[in-house]
């Protein structure tokens, strides 16, 4: 089964730098390259993430990035969202929350580790609650079979 999720930068970058390969942020970067999630994206997110791993403190190489962005356009959808008038804490995450909201219809998902900065809703989840319902679902297949 395919999820569509937005994923917030903080999970991206979360799991580029976590040494823990079991962590949920590593297992939500999987699940995308397995073809699980499909990312979907707005020119504007693949902005910011670039500007975001990027940045010198985080030492990640140009690879892993280029790696990481390649597969978010390979695998993920461009979503071009209507504007939804919502007022978030940090309006940079708008784009985030729109591009959500515009493929709720498909069940997307809005995976971040900042749940704060959005309004509360069910579709907004952390990495280790994504990662739940994908395994949980899995589960539910296998005995259905």
């Amino acid at each position: 089964m395919e999820y569509y999720a937005v994923i917030d930068t903080n999970v991206l970058l979360s799991a580029l730098l976590s040494k823990n390969e079991d962590s949920a942020t590593v297992r939500v970067l999987d699940a995308v390259f397995e073809g699980r999630i499909i990312p979907l994206y707005h020119q504007d997110i693949l902005i910011e993430y670039s500007e975001v791993l990027h940045r010198e403190k985080f030492h990640l190489q140009e690879e892993v990035i280029q790696t990481v962005l390649d597969a978010i356009k390979q695998y993920g959808i461009p979503v071009f969202p209507q504007p939804t008038g919502a007022v978030l804490i940090d309006m940079d995450d708008l784009i985030f929350y729109e591009v959500a909201m515009e493929k709720r219809d498909d069940d997307a998902y809005l995976v971040t580790g900042n749940q704060k900065h959005y309004p509360f809703r069910d579709f907004i989840v952390t990495p280790t609650e994504m990662m739940k319902i994908i395994d949980k679902n899995a589960e539910k297949r296998r005995i259905e079979e």
